[in-house]
Parts: C-alpha cells; structure tokens; sequence
C-alpha cells in the first residue's frame, strides 16, 4: 500500500492554474454597462467565480428578472468569446508543476464551474489536456458547492475520497470538498482573500500550484514517520 496519504489531485481551473479572474471581471462590468445596468463592486464578483453563470447571476442580481437573466448570459458570452477569452494565461510555472506531479504518479483531474465548452476551449488554447484523466464541468453536474462534481470524479476513475485532495481557489472548491468527504487545501492567488479562504477551515493555505509537491512531500513524510 502507497505511504501517500493522496493518490488524486483534483483542480479548479479558475484562478487556480488559469490566470484568469480579472479577464472575468472585466467581461461582467462590460457586460453590465452595455445593458445599462450599474456596476458592481468588484470583490462581489470575485467571491462568485467558481460557481456556475447562473448560481452567480442568482448571487449578484437575484432580483432581475428572467428577461434580464438571459440578456446578461447572452451579452457576457459574446464578449467573452469575442474578447475576453483569449486573455487569461497560465499561471508561472503551473505545466512544470504538473509534470512533476505526474511523474511523481499522481492522478490528476479537473472539477470547475465553467462549461464544458469553455474548459475544452482553454485547454485547446492553453493546452495541459494530457495531465487530467478525468474532468467535470457545471454542463455534467451542479454548480459548486455541491459535492457532485467530485462524486463524480471518484466514480470516474475508482478513486476512494480519503485518498483525494481538492485544490482550489474559492470557498466553493473548499465546501464542496467538505461535503464530498475529501480533503482540501487552498491557493492564494485567485479570487478570494486569505481570510476568507481561513475561515473555511482548508488543511493549508499555499501561494500557488507551485507549492503543491513540496507540501505533499512533507504530508508523505509525515505519513511515514513513527507512530
């Protein structure tokens, strides 16, 4: 039996290894002011990445209209895919890291609130296809918090949650981990501040992706010290 208290990663994409929160902010206030609606404070919609464009219409407008719904969804799509979409980069070193990771024999995957579209359209553009063998996306489960995504992923690849760390953004990746039964830590450089990643309660805070294989070194030998 492996040493290795986690055998799968599981990733948000988002803010989490595509540097990509302020493309999105900037598509929804584009997107307001187009419709003439007044603008919202950016933190707000910060603290909604992570979850589906409808769960986050709910959570920022939750008094328009269904009319109005499906004019902000409609409108924020063609600015995304006509501009927005080809901004948000990779962040520094995050292939390296995965390929180390993979080396390392670790399973990868991917649970994010993006569509199924959007996530193939970044991987195409971006590439890192060939480090998940599983993905899930908002089209094939509901939106986080909910634990489906990552139920999923464990029924996908016939991994056990015991085994698994979630590693997100946003206390939506942390709280769906939580109900899924699986263990999560979090990065610092997306969409939420620490302190609201804190009181969530994640194993561990950790700059970036990049801090990811050392701290699991350090859980593998602390895993194998002497009890």
């Amino acid at each position: 039996m492996s040493p290795r208290p986690y055998e799968l990663l599981v990733f948000d994409w988002d803010g989490t290894l595509i540097d990509s929160i302020g493309s999105i902010v900037a598509c929804t206030q584009t997107t307001l002011a187009e419709l003439g609606l007044e603008p919202l404070p950016d933190l707000a919609i910060r603290q909604t990445i992570g979850l589906g464009l409808k769960e986050t219409l709910e959570a920022l407008l939750p008094d328009a209209s269904r009319e109005l719904a499906n004019q902000i969804r409609e409108t924020y799509f063609h600015h995304w895919l006509t501009t927005y979409c080809h901004q948000p980069i990779l962040f520094p070193d995050v292939e390296p890291t995965l390929q180390r990771l993979a080396g390392e024999g670790y399973v990868m995957a991917v649970a994010t609130g993006k569509s199924r579209r959007g996530l193939e359209r970044d991987m195409a553009r971006i590439g890192l296809r060939e480090y998940f063998a599983t993905t899930r996306t908002v089209d094939e489960a509901p939106s986080k918090p909910s634990p489906q995504m990552l139920l999923d992923v464990l029924d996908d690849l016939g991994m056990h949650a015991r085994t698994t760390l979630m590693i997100g953004d946003t206390t939506h990746d942390l709280h769906m981990a939580r109900a899924a039964g699986v263990a999560a830590v979090a990065v610092t450089g997306g969409s939420q501040t620490r302190q609201t990643l804190a009181e969530a309660e994640p194993l561990d805070l950790l700059g970036s992706v990049l801090d990811l294989p050392e701290w699991l070194a350090l859980r593998t030998a602390h895993a194998l010290l002497p009890r």
